[in-house]
């Protein structure tokens, strides 16, 4: 035999082994290899496979493959046989491309032979959807002729549901194809876990929180809304949706307690309103149900042993007003660790970011100016007063009035003459952000997110003296002193240094973080949270923001929901700010600036020793600046 006829039986033979085998897998498994159409639901459930089918949001879904080089013939393939597109298209011997050349060829080139995709059914909407692998560079043609050929031999009407901030980039203006996207999807989901943790307290349903509920270390609340701050308890439950990147969503993660977002929960959990329980998140479900007495005497002796007085690190002999180009990140001993995190930014010079300039007054004058106003015998006074200690209610209405005996407090004339002196040179006619940097932030597992006070676009000789002494005051914040009792950490070693930093009027803003906050298996990823404006309503989660996934292993933009704010924050001219309404198209990032983004964030994470960071950006005329970076801190 040549060795021609050889090659060709020997190919022959491979493929009449091939078509055996398939066949002893049909006998054994059912159905075919796939269907040229879906002319009914028993035809789809002939190929299709159901992820997460215990619990609310199953997903049945069938992968697809269409073949542009035979007439866009195409092929609803058998899921339940064929875990990957390229496992359908080799064992059928449509091709033989593998490993990176069939990932290049049909993944990222423009002009490729196979469209490789899922049609799914969306149980939250209740409709059929098509879409690609994230990292699928898919143009906005090959999107258009998808739902054309999907539209033709399906047996009801699809729509595209993009996957990446590319993929809804591309297909934004094509006619024709509907469009169900990610955030649609989320806005009628019943239940989102915030954080996957399990813990045992007592529910508490709040119908409105204000300064009269008072809130114990050991309680589960279930709540309307997410509120600004709150003190640390033993969970969290929402009623309505809200950002996970919000302060309070991330103190629950740093606390590792469990925190959900449930709809209806306030009736839902009803029976269970000031009962001890077990409660546990978890991805998709989440489990309560009432505590015996062995498990609430075990979170007691948890407690008790958790709680070791923490002392805080100061330096009150360092009086220089130290602009942020001469911090470095040991300076937190004097100017707390906001002022000296970001000076540490600024001296690392990454390229493509900014540092707004700004000055710091150390803890020193925090520490005269109590002295001077009678202030640190007034606090010691008070952590004296049993009714202080014991009675929530009482210790809130005293630290009101402790705030404002420091907003009325008399300001250093050489202080007040150097502060404005240094704005009159450095900033003139410019607004200024009136900063917190304390000593009580970003411990070891304690973040300090949220506690204390930021005085946005302050103007005038004043206000800016004002705008100090709210911030001093903010030390003594009643959710700050909760928190920081709650975490074992000395009140009488806690000071506060002022950051004066020039104010940047954002056209967007908001929260990075360099890891998933959600799913630990996500390596590398980076999490973004974002809002039109100033980025104040960002980290209050009162609204939905921007929530985009970057995964560097597949180069992908993902948007997982879309801005549901109504309204921007900007600068008045007059100080201060306001709000303006917006309308119309709620997408704030393009892909090009997520990535200058990414980028940022990645670069600063290795500043600081490749430790995660929770970053604060904002973005104006092309330009990233950068006003806070603190360690992303992780519950155990």
């Amino acid at each position: 035999m040549g060795r021609a006829k050889r090659r060709l039986f020997i190919t022959a033979l491979l493929v009449l082994l091939a078509a055996a085998s398939v066949s002893r897998t049909n006998a054994q498994q059912g159905g075919p290899n796939s269907l040229p159409a879906i002319k009914s639901r028993a035809d789809f459930d002939r190929v299709s496979r159901t992820y997460n089918a215990e619990t609310p949001n199953p997903l049945v879904h069938a992968m697809f493959v269409i073949d542009r080089r035979d007439n866009n013939k195409i092929y609803y393939v058998n899921s339940r046989r064929y875990t990957f597109h390229k496992d359908f298209v080799n064992g059928t011997y449509l091709s033989l491309e593998r490993g990176k050349e069939f990932f290049e060829n049909n993944y990222l080139k423009p002009n490729r032979r196979f469209i490789l995709g899922t049609i799914a059914y969306q149980t939250a909407v209740k409709r059929w959807t098509f879409e690609f692998w994230e990292g699928d560079l898919i143009p906005a043609e090959l999107i258009k002729l998808t739902s054309d050929v999907i539209n033709k031999t399906f047996f009801e009407p699809v729509a595209y549901k993009p996957n990446s901030l590319k993929q809804e980039e591309a297909s934004a203006s094509l006619t024709g194809v509907e469009r169900v996207l990610q955030s649609q999807i989320a806005d009628v989901r019943s239940y989102q876990g915030l954080n996957l943790a399990s813990g045992i307290g007592r529910i508490h349903i709040i119908d409105k929180l204000d300064e009269h509920v008072e809130i114990g270390a050991n309680e589960i609340l279930v709540l309307s809304e997410v509120p600004l701050n709150l003190p640390p308890v033993a969970g969290i439950i929402v009623t309505k949706p809200s950002t996970p990147l919000s302060h309070v969503n991330l103190l629950a993660k740093s606390w590792g307690i469990p925190n959900a977002y449930i709809k209806d929960a306030d009736k839902l959990l009803k029976q269970y309103d000031t009962w001890w329980v077990s409660f546990e998140t978890r991805r998709d479900q989440y489990l309560i149900k009432r505590a015996d007495l062995a498990q609430i005497k075990e979170y007691q002796r948890r407690e008790a042993e958790r709680l070791k007085l923490m002392t805080p690190r100061f330096n009150l002999d360092e009086k220089r007003l130290a602009p942020l180009s001469e911090q470095r990140a040991a300076s937190v001993i004097a100017y707390g660790a906001k002022s000296a995190n970001l000076g540490e930014v600024m001296n690392a010079r990454i390229p493509g970011i900014s540092v707004p300039a700004g000055f710091t007054v150390p803890f020193y004058y925090y520490e005269q100016f109590a002295k001077e106003n009678g202030l640190d015998d007034l606090i010691a006074y008070l952590r004296d007063d049993q009714k202080f200690v014991h009675d929530p209610a009482y210790r809130r209405e005293r630290l009101t009035n402790l705030r404002e005996r420091f907003k009325q407090g008399k300001f250093s004339a050489e202080l007040r003459a150097e502060i404005l002196r240094r704005v009159a040179k450095d900033f003139p006619d410019k607004g200024l952000f009136v900063r917190s940097s304390s000593n009580t932030e970003d411990l070891p597992n304690f973040s300090g997110a949220g506690l204390y006070d930021t005085v946005p676009n302050v103007r005038g000789d004043d206000a800016i003296i004002e705008a100090v002494k709210a911030v001093w005051a903010s030390l003594w914040n009643f959710e700050a002193y909760e928190a920081r009792e709650r975490a074992g950490i000395d009140h009488s070693k806690v000071f506060m240094a002022v950051l004066l930093q020039e104010g940047i009027n954002s056209e967007s803003s908001g929260v990075m973080i360099t890891t998933d906050p959600f799913d630990k298996d996500n390596r590398g990823t980076i999490y973004i949270s974002a809002k039109k404006g100033l980025g104040i309503k960002v980290v209050e989660g009162k609204k939905i923001a921007e929530q985009i996934l970057y995964r560097p292993r597949t180069n992908a933009v993902q948007v997982l929901t879309r801005s549901a704010e109504d309204s921007l924050l900007t600068f008045d001219e007059q100080g201060g700010v306001r709000e303006v309404s917006i309308s119309g198209d709620r997408a704030v990032l393009t892909d090009e600036v997520v990535r200058r983004l990414v980028r940022a964030a990645s670069q600063i994470k290795r500043v600081f020793g490749d430790r995660d960071q929770d970053i604060e950006w904002a973005y104006m005329r092309d330009q990233i600046y950068i006003v806070q970076s603190r360690p992303y801190i992780e519950g155990k």
